[in-house]
């Protein structure tokens, strides 16, 4: 297959295709989604023929009887965070990430059944109430998913091998490559294995048998096993297991899709440790920080994480580094990040007791100290974090960042560290950086390497080479926790020697005898398979170049089960540069057509990615580019004059919608309608039964001895309260400011400023100039210069006052949303009220990014017995009129949230942004009001 995906579909290809759609299942063959879905976290790239979007284990069944009878290859995928290349195919691909996030909580919390789509975040969220969580920690437990957990037998920074993947998964619903489903769970699981699959049934005791007959295998098992291995299959479970179904049920964690889906997992969970501890030890040397390790895991420390020389100057460079850090003059020194985690106070406190002695012993560069404070703790972990975002994020352009693991014998893991230092070197990778789980003996490092340049690859070739003899001669593993991949599959019989390395071919037979579940992935014959299929990443937009497609962004993206993710949209504006460099320019054409409403039109540009994103990257800067870019001058010039006469055009949209409000619903439906059959849906808004009437016109007002600006949203005006006759956001604010002695004044020109936010987030930067001008010497005056800080009533507005003003050079001036005032000067001056019983909240992405959600948690509390967040809430796309443009965007971002809020019992409803309020009504048919209606409804009639 051509390596742009532009040729048509083979015949076989073709063919299961029919057979697909016939039978109902999904299927997607735009060139937009197989290059979309052809990247992954790792330094591999195939392009799938096709993408099944599975909704359920039938569809998966019948994809994988399809397959076999067409001969053509499959591969699940989930969360694609995967680095070593287990999550492409150039068959089909399988995306199990949309219809696979079910959760269940068992018995109290201490097991948890999930599907494969479910990220470790999301099932440690449900469980943390229980007081449990799952045994596995990796590092990317925002984004990756149980499917990949299981597949790569994931561990993490404290699970060690003993509360790993492999030790707590307690069943799996299991579909094998022939379509037959067995649930481990059922008490007659085996049977129904030896009748559904008897030769897979005999042929895994037949298996186990031989692995146990020979104390050669049984002795490398036990050692290869101690440490953190996840090379090859998991030949532990023929020694650690009897029944077939058991047997197979661990050999398939770390499988890597090679031998059956998991339809479904159930674990054992572990005691959520709520109470810890935290330091930074750093040691003269990397042989000093080593040494201390026995003594440090005898003490007790459920994580020690290392960070040598190198480690240490990059972290330097983190603007959030501490003082201690920050005053080193790194030469040879090394560090180990050592926390203590407990379930309880007391338990925390004899830890930190019964390793102090030994902290004092300690040759130590700088004094040890353990912290329970927050935000210590998360500024130490953020350096340990960091490294890969520092690293990979200053790579050059067009190269690709490696982040690769192993794990030796905690007594050799010195010397091997030594010797991989050397090997950089020798190598001239420079920057390149060792850390990861000491007390494991588990390190990772960090590289970068360009894969268009021969001499590179041959540098990269030379370098693993060595590596491998290197970690093996130490009597390690090449694999710790990412999995063996497409990077290490040529390794594995170097690793296990002949006789298991057969075992596990033969396994590979039994099971999958056509060789159709995720091929060239685990097992390779041919010795240069890991230098093929390499990805060349191509330059493209500054605001995104650096991203490494971890896809960390993808589960807080609006867009995400609609379209595209971030990281989707960026790997596909590589894949037009791509095409353009080798001259296909008809593919380039259409993906650039495709990805008009794909990646530009629904995008929320809401900023969430950027939280999530291990290089910092908002795809959202992209985006505006883009629409600026597809701005005439015709719409430029129209929104600059809107600007300079805001103060009418707001006033007469609030009018409008009241005129709309007062009449039935289908005239102004069918006139918008109308205006976007001929305008384009991205330009007129949709009007719906459900959008309030107009608000108020905003007034300017000073009281005297002002304490703070007050800049109303100009959403106040544009549309009205919730509920016809009750108080708005605008007014509830000025009442409990009136009720705490709380003085305000606005700037004298309100009803023509707006935080720019329109113009921005369309590209419209002449408007957004003249606005930005306008708006920031306005409240320069009306602030003296920055002495009173600034108060908006509306999340999103708040921060684009924050961005406007920083823009315009003004960081003087400070931008604080009004929950947050609130809860900062006003809330402990509110005489008591009447609270209501429950409060359902639905924070905002604008206060998620700006860091208030504590804030707006602190406010509900005050106005409600009960708050309540739902555990899927995520931004709901509205997006200021984005929602009106494409409610289908609001829709599918907000439908997990609104199934939970359904799912819960009679409460009021609450956000902080005028718009996001009229998206949750829309989305749940309850009412959602600003947090400070809710908090002034509950004030005592004055006497």
């Amino acid at each position: 297959m051509d390596p742009t995906g532009t040729t048509t579909l083979a015949a076989p290809a073709a063919e299961l295709l029919r057979n697909l759609r016939t039978a109902g299942v999904e299927v997607r063959t735009r060139a937009t989604d197989r290059l979309a879905a052809a990247h992954d976290g790792s330094h591999y790239l195939l392009t799938p023929q096709a993408v099944v979007k599975a909704k359920n284990a039938t569809d998966v069944a019948a994809t994988m009887r399809a397959a076999q009878q067409s001969g053509v290859p499959v591969t699940f995928r989930s969360g694609g965070t995967s680095l070593s290349g287990q999550a492409g195919t150039a068959g089909v691909l399988i995306d199990t990430r949309m219809h696979f996030r079910g959760i269940t909580v068992l018995e109290d919390g201490a097991r948890v059944r999930t599907g494969p789509g479910a990220t470790v975040r999301a099932v440690n969220l449900r469980l943390a109430r229980h007081g449990r969580k799952l045994g596995p920690d990796p590092a990317s437990e925002i984004a990756c998913t149980i499917g990949g957990v299981v597949a790569n037998n994931s561990s993490g920074m404290c699970c060690g091998t003993h509360a790993n993947t492999y030790r707590t998964l307690d069943s799996a619903i299991l579909v094998l490559p022939s379509g037959t489903v067995i649930d481990t769970s059922s008490p007659d699981a085996d049977d129904t294995l030896r009748a559904r699959e008897p030769r897979i049934h005999a042929g895994l005791l037949a298996l186990r048998d031989r692995v146990r007959a020979d104390a050669a295998s049984v002795r490398a098992i036990e050692e290869l096993y101690a440490i953190k291995n996840t090379m090859g299959y998991g030949l532990n479970s023929f020694v650690d297991h009897d029944r077939a179904v058991d047997i197979l049920e661990h050999l398939v964690v770390g499988s890597e899709g090679t031998l059956a889906f998991v339809a479904e997992a159930t674990f054992r969970t572990v005691a959520l440790p709520a109470h810890v501890a935290t330091g930074l030890l750093v040691f003269p040397t990397l042989d000093s920080a080593t040494a201390a390790l026995p003594d440090l895991v005898a003490a007790g420390f459920a994580a020690i994480e290392l960070m040598d020389a190198t480690s240490l100057r990059v972290a330097q460079r983190d603007p959030d580094a501490t003082p201690e850090l920050l005053g080193l003059q790194v030469t040879e020194q090394a560090a180990l990040l050592v926390e203590h985690q407990a379930v309880s106070a007391d338990g925390l406190d004899a830890l930190v007791s019964a390793s102090a002695p030994l902290l004092s012993t300690l040759e130590l560069a700088v004094p040890a100290a353990l912290t329970t404070d927050p935000a210590i703790r998360a500024q130490l972990w953020h350096i340990r974090k960091g490294l890969f975002t520092a690293v990979a994020g200053a790579r050059p352009s067009g190269t690709t960042a490696l982040l690769e693991d192993i794990a030796v014998p905690v007594d050799r893991l010195l010397s091997t560290c030594t010797r991989l230092i050397e090997l950089f070197d020798r190598h001239g990778y420079e920057d390149s950086v060792i850390f990861g789980h000491a007390k494991d003996g588990n390190i990772h490092f960090l590289l970068n390497e360009r894969f268009d340049d021969p001499r590179s690859l041959l540098r990269y070739e030379a370098f693993t080479e060595e590596m491998v003899d290197l970690v093996l001669s130490q009597g390690g593993t090449l694999k710790a926790e990412h999995g063996t991949g497409r990077i290490m599959a040529p390794f594995v019989r170097r690793q296990y020697g002949d006789e298991l390395y057969d075992v596990m071919r033969e396994l590979k037979a039994l099971v999958d005898p056509e060789g159709l579940l995720n091929p060239g992935v685990l097992l390779a014959e041919d010795p240069s398979a890991h230098v093929q299929d390499l990805k060349i990443v191509h330059t493209v937009e500054e605001e995104v170049d650096r991203c490494v497609e971890c896809g960390y962004c993808e589960p807080v993206c609006p867009s995400k089960d609609l379209t595209l993710t971030p990281r989707e949209r960026i790997v596909l504006r590589r894949e037009m540069a791509r095409a353009e460099a080798a001259g296909d320019h008809a593919l380039a054409q259409q993906l650039r057509s495709e990805y008009d409403y794909d990646g530009v039109q629904t995008c929320a540009v809401d900023g969430m990615c950027q939280t999530a994103c291990p290089v910092l990257i908002n795809t959202g800067d992209l985006v505006r580019r883009l629409r600026t870019e597809n701005q005439n001058a015709l719409s430029q010039a129209g929104w600059k004059l809107a600007a300079k006469q805001w103060g009418a055009v707001s006033r007469v949209g609030g009018m409008a919608l009241s005129v709309a409000d007062a009449v039935p619903a289908a005239l102004p439906a069918a006139a918008t309608a109308v205006g976007r059959a001929v305008l384009g849906d991205d330009v007129v808004p949709k009007y719906t039964g459900d959008l309030p009437a107009g608000g108020a016109k905003r007034r300017p007002f000073t009281e005297p001895d002002a304490v703070a600006v007050y800049f109303p949203s100009c959403t106040t005006t544009m549309f009205g309260p919730a509920e016809p006759g009750t108080r708005g956001a605008s007014e509830s604010f000025r009442e409990l400011c009136a009720r705490a002695d709380v003085p305000l004044a606005t700037p004298a020109d309100i009803p023509a400023l707006c935080c720019g936010t329109p113009w921005k987030s369309k590209g419209l930067t002449d408007g957004y100039a003249a606005m930005k001008d306008r708006v920031a010497a306005s409240l320069r005056a009306a602030t003296r210069e920055g002495e009173l800080p600034v108060v908006c009533d509306a999340s999103s507005c708040t921060e684009g006052l924050e961005v406007l003003l920083e823009a315009a050079g003004e960081s003087g001036i400070r931008v604080i949303d009004a929950v947050q005032f609130v809860d900062e000067v006003v809330l402990e001056r509110l005489p008591a009220g009447e609270r209501v019983a429950s409060l359902t909240l639905h924070p905002t992405c604008s206060s998620t990014r700006m860091g208030i959600n504590p804030a707006l948690t602190s406010v509900a509390a005050a106005a409600a017995d009960e708050v309540h967040v739902p555990d899927d809430w995520g931004c709901c796309a509205f997006a200021g009129d984005r929602g009106m443009l494409h409610p289908e965007l609001t829709a599918s971002a907000t439908a997990p949230e609104a199934a939970e809020v359904a799912s819960g019992g009679p409460a009021q409803h609450a956000s902080l942004n005028r718009t996001c309020e009229l998206g949750m009504t829309r989305a749940t048919g309850h009412a959602y009001r600003h947090v400070l209606e809710v908090l002034a409804d509950t004030l005592p009639d004055l006497p």
